[in-house]
């Protein structure tokens, strides 16, 4: 595991002191839903276990029945017993470290890299990017209620809703015999901060071990957190990247704007597709006069598809934690429902979710003692992506239909009153500014998507809404959690409450 938090070394010190220790026990309290203890109960769990040890977990809350915890301290001492009264002298060997195998240079040439799905429209043009630089990259597109019930196997259930979903994408495809195990690397993002995310590597990686698949090379795509020989991120392979960002966005904006008001039924999804495969060819030797000749046609086709103008719909806003916002099997297709309930689907760009992150490195150099080129890089990293866009906001600023994005320090601005800079684990600050930034786009409907226990979504998503209603009267936003355990039936019946007021309101 990345250790995030201090809490987190002292309690891995304490397992590991304890386990070379006969004369001690360790016993893990934590709060039911604290998603940080996800991270720490297989780890602590691991630890005491190399030494032969037995872990002992009670999970704490206003209804917990007492009567499990006696049992489950009566366990505990038996165990220990039973230890003292065994004439077994030698001890187990603490090995508790895994051993991370790299994707070497050599591997490029033969191994296929797999790819799990989180946010389709996106992720279209990974894989020929990938394809493009001479990776065997597969973009693993299916993620069913199997993914879950697979993922459910190899994840502690109280890690994230998101972490679930990628492993059981990576599980799923490695248990079906398809790819040979000695030839497969798996990819993951990693961003290095202090949100579960970063531990998905972790997860990923505990979950090849359970399955007897420790050799599968796990790659982390990210800046810096891990190394790997054979996969390296260079200008190329960046441009493309965000060139497929830029396309994503737009489409997304132009697709969700003009689908619901069609005149007629398929012609908006097939535009899509016939400007997709396109974009998909420019990615694969990125251009930059290219991508203004094809953000400009994309924006032109359509302004001037046919649509029934005299409809009105209310618009609705998602927001929320980044995969659960974009991945349609992480919230049970919420644009989907939203279309077929007779509303407008708005969804935020995913390339602002990287400038967020480039900005906070700013209050970080500023507040926090990092060092000031740190702020000087971020700063570059906002201009650079800036201009990257700025093809996609000209079009869009001049279209007839569609409304361009803003810049990230606008969103900053919008969330300075309600959240502080330095709120950036998760979505942070990002995600107030993104509610807010509706809120001024004539988007008062929002729907703010996050998986059950996501603590950073709880205070800068659940915990600002209060506020942003009485800041903003008409706003209607509505907090909705997604886990493998939640009631879909529950979560409709919120969005089409909302909805009936959006509908009232219009």
């Amino acid at each position: 595991v990345v250790d995030q938090w201090m809490f987190h070394s002292r309690l891995y010190a304490a397992a590991d002191f304890v386990g070379r220790h006969d004369n001690l026990e360790l016993v893990q309290i934590n709060s039911f839903g604290c998603g940080v203890d996800a991270v720490t109960t297989d780890e602590v769990e691991e630890i005491l276990t190399s030494f032969g040890k037995m872990y002992t977990l009670i999970k704490i809350d206003e209804v917990n029945n007492l009567g499990a915890v006696r049992i489950r301290l009566r366990s505990l001492l038996a165990s220990i017993n039973k230890r003292l009264n065994s004439k077994k002298d030698e001890k187990e060997n603490g090995e508790y470290y895994l051993k991370r195998n790299s994707f070497t240079e050599e591997m490029k040439k033969e191994y296929i890299i797999l790819i799990p799905q989180m946010a389709p429209i996106h992720f279209d043009f990974i894989e020929p990017i990938l394809q493009s630089e001479g990776y065997k990259a597969k973009l693993l597109r299916e993620c069913t209620p199997n993914t879950i019930e697979t993922g459910l196997k190899y994840v502690n259930n109280d890690a994230c809703y998101p972490s679930l979903l990628v492993v059981g994408q990576f599980m799923k495809a490695l248990l079906s015999g398809e790819y040979d195990l000695d030839k497969t690397a798996v990819i993951i993002t990693q961003t290095g901060g202090g949100c579960r995310a970063t531990n998905y590597i972790g997860f990923i990686r505990r979950a090849l071990k359970k399955a007897g698949m420790e050799q599968i090379p796990v790659i982390s795509l990210s800046a810096g957190v891990e190394k790997n020989p054979g996969f390296k991120i260079n200008y190329r392979l960046l441009k493309a990247a965000i060139h497929s960002l830029i396309y994503g966005d737009l489409f997304m904006r132009v697709v969700y704007r003009t689908r619901p008001y069609e005149k007629v039924p398929g012609s908006v999804n097939a535009l899509h597709e016939k400007w997709k495969q396109r974009c998909i060819e420019a990615v694969k030797n990125p251009k930059t006069s290219e991508l203004k000749q094809i953000v400009q046609g994309i924006v032109k086709d359509f302004d001037e598809i046919e649509l029934d103008e005299t409809i009105k719909k209310p618009r609705v806003g998602i927001v929320g934690e980044i995969l659960v916002k974009f991945l349609p099997a992480a919230n049970n297709y919420v644009v989907d429902l939203l279309e077929s309930e007779g509303a407008e689907a708005v969804c935020p760009d995913m390339l602002d979710f990287f400038m967020y992150s480039a900005v906070d490195s700013v209050f970080k150099a500023d507040h926090l003692g990092f060092k000031k080129s740190s702020k000087q890089i971020g700063k570059a990293a906002v201009w650079l992506l800036e201009n990257f866009r700025k093809p996609m906001k000209k079009a869009l600023k001049e279209s007839k239909r569609f409304d361009a994005p803003p810049s990230i320090y606008t969103l900053e601005n919008y969330a300075a009153p309600f959240v502080s800079a330095g709120n950036q684990t998760g979505e942070g600050w990002f995600l107030t500014g993104e509610m807010i930034e509706l809120l001024h786009s004539n988007v008062p409907n929002i729907v703010c998507t996050q998986p059950f226990g996501c603590l950073p979504n709880h205070v800068v998503g659940k915990g600002v809404i209060k506020q942003l209603r009485k800041a903003y009267p008409g706003a209607n936003i509505v907090a909705v959690d997604y886990d493998p355990g939640a009631s879909e039936v529950n979560q409709l019946n919120r969005i089409k409450l909302m909805l009936a007021t959006a509908n009232e309101n219009l």
